[in-house]
């Protein structure tokens, strides 16, 4: 696979710290040794009764969660499974009870197209749940809640067969969304601030046909990216903003730009900012999100040690 000149230039800016460690990763990857390792440390945590949740978090910050572990994980983040693994059944059956319950009520009152997407009626399941009959509005950001619910619930639709926990995991990350808003401007300023410094260029030409503010932050990080990057790359992302992270976000939106940067230089007007920016190339997604965690983790790793101690 070839990628965009761009990526090989932003890999040379990196600091050498960061390219010896990701050589070694990559090495690792390769010969499928991390993966099992990584594997077998996640193992280790999940035997110790109860959990240890900063342990939990410390591992989910600086590694990928293995794909067969990573429900279970993220329900324990969330607050949908307790720490206590001999309760994880009862809890999920109580939890799924009350997601029948649910949604036999929208069915009978006709709150939902029962023919319809499924993410609205699960959507109309959580305004039932909220009392609640519009999705609310987060005055932070003056943006609805259901354009941060809906595309989070296709995503996991996608991932996952069980529309059980599919509705709370997206019930999860819709709150971790709800209380961000208070650090919108924090995000957007780390996004113009890192784009700035890994490519003043492109910062500059953004500034120039006045397009840096009309890049759709918000919608982006409101939706924790989803529908914009693909299903896999996204559970990496995931991973961090599970476990207290949520400004991995901001990285990924300087990743995002500095992919598209050859696009956007040639651009002259924000209308055709906004188009390219719509317009990922597929092969191109997963890169995003691996320079995205690469790039935050040496940047924000002291950080990132403080918020699994909560």
């Amino acid at each position: 696979m070839v990628f965009p000149q761009e990526f090989i230039s932003l890999q040379r800016n990196l600091p050498t710290m960061t390219d010896e460690r990701n050589f070694r990763s990559s090495y690792y990857e390769k010969v499928g040794c991390r993966g099992v390792e990584e594997k077998k440390s996640l193992e280790i945590l999940m035997k110790e009764k109860p959990w240890d949740r900063v342990k939990l978090k410390q591992f989910c910050l600086r590694f990928t969660v293995p794909a067969a572990y990573r429900n279970l994980v993220w329900k324990v983040l969330l607050d949908i499974l307790p720490v206590y693994p001999d309760s994880h059944q009862f809890v999920m059956e109580m939890r799924t009870d009350q997601y029948n319950d649910l949604l036999y009520a929208v069915q009978k009152m006709d709150l939902a197209d029962m023919s319809g997407p499924r993410s609205q009626i699960l959507l109309a399941m959580w305004l039932l749940e909220l009392e609640d009959r519009k999705p609310p509005i987060f005055p932070e950001s003056n943006c609805s809640s259901a354009d941060t619910f809906i595309p989070i619930a296709n995503t996991l639709l996608e991932l996952y067969d069980n529309e059980v926990d599919v509705y709370w995991l997206t019930k999860g990350l819709s709150e971790i969304v709800k209380n961000m808003q208070k650090d919108l401007g924090k995000l957007k300023e780390a996004f113009q601030n890192m784009l700035e410094k890994e490519d003043a260029e492109l910062y500059n030409h953004l500034i120039e046909i006045k397009a840096l503010d009309k890049l759709p932050l918000t919608r982006w990080f409101n939706c924790c990216f989803a529908g914009v990057l693909d299903d896999t790359s996204l559970t990496k992302i995931w991973d961090k903003v599970c476990s207290g992270a949520p400004k991995i976000l901001s990285f990924v939106a300087v990743m995002l730009i500095v992919t598209l940067r050859r696009n956007i230089l040639r651009a002259k007007t924000e209308e055709e900012v906004i188009k390219y920016v719509s317009e990922i190339p597929e092969q191109c997604e997963e890169v995003v999100a691996n320079k995205a965690i690469e790039l935050w983790q040496y940047y924000a790793q002291p950080q990132n040690d403080q918020l699994a101690k909560k």
